[in-house]
């Protein structure tokens, strides 16, 4: 039996996703989560960006919205929400978006926005796209983090807040968008990445413990499995203890 939770190890995958990379524009939750961990490890320096305008971050703790007082308290820089995407993310200036995600599927396209019904009346209505789609079309890529479930996982979702590969190989570049879209999608049982020519998400890492059939039980599509399946290494005693910190601050 191990002594860390699943969901420890995929915000330390997470965090380990973000070692070379020098700027992130990061969403609330699970995002914030991983995020904030490889500033305390692995990315002392990385430059966390918050919708709001905070530039810079650097909190002691988990911020609880884009608009928590401690984000532009940290900041390196604060600026205004039109500066922000204009200037910033429509340019290419964000290497990494990091978002979450109600619904996902199998071209690792985002759904914040409606479950089930139409538009008008659906059965659930969610906090909606906020700053995603932007995200999602103009930084340098995309690392999406959510929990793995047949309800997330699904063949197509309800309404596409955020484009990832749309249909298939060539949409983005028909669309316009400046990113390469999303490069990874970590879950709580393993991370997916999207095939070259298909662009179709591929599993290509299992978290330790974790079974190909269970992946597949938790994905609502006939998934698509890497030959050379690896291994997630377990977390180290130092990253569970500064997640485990970061949390207990919140």
């Amino acid at each position: 039996m191990s002594d860390y939770e699943a969901d420890e190890m995929m915000s330390i995958a997470a965090a380990r996703a973000l070692k070379d990379v020098n700027a992130c524009f990061v969403g609330i939750g699970l995002p914030s989560t991983g995020a904030n961990l490889a500033r305390r490890t692995y990315a002392p320096d990385l430059v966390l960006v918050y919708e709001a305008g905070a530039i810079g971050a650097k909190p002691s703790r988990l911020p609880l919205s884009i608009g928590d007082g401690i984000l532009g308290e940290t900041a390196d820089a604060i600026v205004g929400v039109p500066e922000m995407f204009n200037y910033w993310v429509q340019s290419g200036r964000i290497d990494v978006g990091f978002l979450g995600a109600a619904q996902i599927d199998r071209f690792a396209n985002i759904n914040t926005t409606v479950i089930g019904g139409d538009y008008d009346r659906p059965k659930v209505r969610l906090p909606g796209a906020g700053g995603a789609p932007e995200i999602a079309a103009s930084c340098g890529e995309v690392i999406v983090i959510v929990r793995q479930s047949t309800r997330a996982f699904v063949e197509k979702v309800d309404f596409i807040t955020s484009v990832g590969h749309g249909s298939g190989p060539g949409d983005r570049e028909k669309l316009g968008l400046r990113g390469k879209g999303p490069t990874r999608v970590i879950t709580d049982l393993g991370v997916f990445e999207p095939d070259p020519q298909t662009k179709e998400l591929v599993l290509t890492q299992l978290h330790e413990g974790v079974t190909a059939e269970q992946a597949q039980e938790n994905t609502g599509w006939d998934l698509k499995i890497a030959r050379d399946l690896k291994t997630t290494e377990p977390p180290t005693q130092d990253e569970l203890s500064a997640l485990r910190e970061l949390v207990a601050a919140t």
